[in-house]
């Protein structure tokens, strides 16, 4: 029988939590913190971070456990780069997570915009680090190198659950081989660029499948792993089948760091974004040969 897992979240509103809200609502910027109703909103907006989320707020693909709307989404904004890239200099932001919907009603998914974005940020903001969490682009190899070579210093491409799992929670353009060759694709393109990838667990998975994952994701350069407890958003996703407990969350990234992870989040709460730029700074810090073997 399947388990409800059912947090309680508490989120602290403080006066830079209101500030940030101020400012995207004014600048009519999208938050995957707020679409897919992240549990770490208040501490990432308290601290005066944000994931932008672009290219509009409606997903053209249905996965199961998602709760971002789903339709036909409204034309691109041109204008958007440049406003994310003020965003990011009003909030005086120096690491800028960006994401998007999947945007398989554009010709080449929406990657060219997403460079677009990326390259904004950058002119506006000398410094600031920049990482993408970017959709498969149907698979499409010249697609993921476009946003791979527009000077951001992380991809992340999540594969969100095990091969057997795929089909059953996942969209059926999405795929788990597909999402594999993404990463590696990033990875040809730019050898230095860091890439990461985040698997949802309590979905149905078999612990030997996870280790099975996250063996996959090394094969093709995966240096950051992000591990989180699925979390039902509404009753139209699918249920949770396992919630997972701390010490199994240590174990397994006790797993990662063996298979060569630079840097390994593991915790319910846990999502692709958060601690971003800590994740960032201590997986280089390993790579280079000067940090330690590390996980949270």
């Amino acid at each position: 029988m399947a388990v409800e897992a059912k947090p309680r979240l508490r989120i602290s509103i403080n006066g830079e939590y209101l500030r940030v809200a101020r400012l995207v609502e004014g600048l009519g910027i999208a938050t995957v913190c707020e679409s897919a109703l992240c549990p770490n909103i208040g501490e990432c907006w308290g601290s005066g971070t944000a994931t932008f989320m672009i290219m509009g707020d409606t997903c053209t693909r249905g996965c199961r456990f998602c709760y971002v709307k789903k339709g036909k989404p409204e034309p691109l904004d041109p204008g958007e780069p440049w406003r994310v890239a003020v965003a990011v200099k009003t909030l005086k932001l120096d690491y800028v997570t960006i994401t998007s919907v999947d945007r398989d009603d554009l010709p080449d998914g929406g990657a060219s915009h997403f460079a677009a974005t990326v390259r904004a940020v950058k002119k506006l903001n000398p410094g600031v680090k920049v990482e993408a969490l970017i959709p498969d682009f149907q698979g499409v190899r010249e697609h993921v190198e476009l946003v791979a070579r527009s000077g951001l210093e992380v991809l992340a491409h999540n594969i969100e659950t095990v091969r057997r799992l795929t089909p059953l929670v996942r969209d059926r353009r999405a795929g788990y081989e597909q999402s594999l060759r993404v990463l590696e694709y990033a990875k040809e393109a730019r050898p230095g660029l860091v890439t990461k990838s985040s698997i949802l667990l309590g979905l149905g998975e078999e612990w030997g499948e996870v280790v099975e994952a996250m063996r996959d994701l090394r094969s093709v350069g995966v240096d950051i792993l992000v591990l989180s407890q699925y979390l039902r958003p509404s009753p139209k996703q699918l249920p949770v089948a396992k919630r997972y407990k701390l010490s199994e969350f240590r174990e397994l990234a006790e797993i990662g760091r063996r298979l060569g992870f630079a840097y390994v989040v593991a915790h319910p709460l846990a999502r692709t974004s958060y601690k971003a730029k800590e994740a960032y700074l201590a997986a280089i810090a390993r790579m280079k040969g000067g940090g330690e073997e590390q996980a949270s």
